[in-house]
């Protein structure tokens, strides 16, 4: 298994010791981007991590989103994309169709990238209706680090968010990750 964490705005700045991959927010909806994102970015490729953004989704104006999405994220070949599916913080969610439809967009407009979903158990049992998940589902269940609660196949875990959202991902090494990466 492999280490990483997910930030955002919210981590002023974070440890990349012993890390071997970074998520990172970029976009939000139609008006968001993430103000520590160039210093994020640059903590991450300067730790020699594999690095991956991710975008929240709102429900609506997906092909909107998208574009948000990849105008504003600083990505390059190798890099992960991945979308955000859960509840805004008015309350509302993107339905399970919005998911699929911003995953299949974002791997249409960026086929050499690989396109994860990311959720938490909750909404992949509750919500998803279609089992798509892009290339990888990236699940957030707190429990024992590599050991989520679900029968569907798992790439990334975010096991903890305490005191920073931590991750293991399903590789032998940074190399396979790079790998499967890159395509």
């Amino acid at each position: 298994m492999l280490h990483g964490v997910d930030v955002s705005a919210y981590q002023p700045s974070y440890d990349t010791d012993g890390l071997d991959f970074v998520f990172i927010k970029s976009t939000e909806g139609r008006s968001y981007v993430n103000p520590r994102l160039d210093a994020q970015v640059k903590r991450a490729r300067d730790a020699e991590c594999v690095v991956g953004f991710y975008h929240f989704l709102w429900p609506g104006d997906i092909e909107d989103q998208v574009a948000y999405f990849l105008g504003r994220t600083p990505e390059k070949e190798g890099d992960l994309l991945a979308v955000d599916w859960e509840q805004t913080g008015g309350g509302t969610r993107a339905s399970s169709a919005e998911k699929d439809r911003f995953l299949r967009a974002v791997k249409r407009e960026r086929p050499g990238h690989r396109v994860l979903l990311y959720c938490n158990r909750a909404f992949w049992r509750t919500h998803d209706t279609s089992g798509y998940a892009g290339d990888g589902l990236w699940i957030a269940d707190y429990v024992s680090a590599g050991k989520p609660r679900i029968e569907a196949s798992w790439r990334i875990h975010q096991y903890t968010d305490d005191p920073l959202d931590r991750n293991v991902a399903d590789f032998g090494s940074v190399q396979a990750l790079r790998d499967w990466a890159a395509g």
